[in-house]
């Protein structure tokens, strides 16, 4: 089986959204953008990862409430085979809001905010790709799973 010794990778991710617009997190070069958050630790909960992730890029303080969607997504990386298990949160992060992209504290990524639009998420590569599709078209007050392959 191709996937048998695949990175597997367990990641927290926040779904802020304030005001028609919704907070995302891309590479400072460009490209793609996904929603903020990060790598859950042994020993932490993923609500506990994703405050972590957030005071750690962008230094403020936050609440990861509901759960809102876990999806699993297999893909290629760098030619190896990788697959992402994400949990998703609705995000809260009281200091910051969208007439300004928050600041991140590490220079590798950027933070912005685009209208929560499916072709503002198009235009601005939302990946895994089919989250453009289900963040807008879906009760977010009701919790989802999505297997990609």
């Amino acid at each position: 089986m191709a996937y048998e010794n695949a990175n597997i990778e367990t990641i927290a991710r926040g779904i802020c959204i304030q005001e028609g617009h919704i907070l995302l997190c891309q590479p400072a070069k460009g490209g793609r953008a996904y929603l903020p958050g990060g790598h859950i630790e042994f020993g932490e909960t993923a609500r506990q990862a994703l405050v972590r992730e957030i005071a750690e890029e962008m230094g403020q303080d936050s609440t990861a409430t509901r759960f809102i969607a876990a999806t699993e997504n297999s893909f290629m990386q760098n030619g190896e085979p990788h697959c992402e298990i994400n949990l998703y949160f609705a995000l809260e992060i009281p200091a910051i809001n969208p007439t300004a992209n928050p600041a991140a504290t590490e220079s590798w990524i950027a933070f912005r905010w685009v209208p929560f639009t499916p072709a503002a998420l198009t235009e601005a590569n939302l990946l895994p790709a089919h989250l453009i599709t289900d963040l807008t078209t879906r009760d977010l007050t009701t919790p989802f799973h999505v297997s990609e392959k």
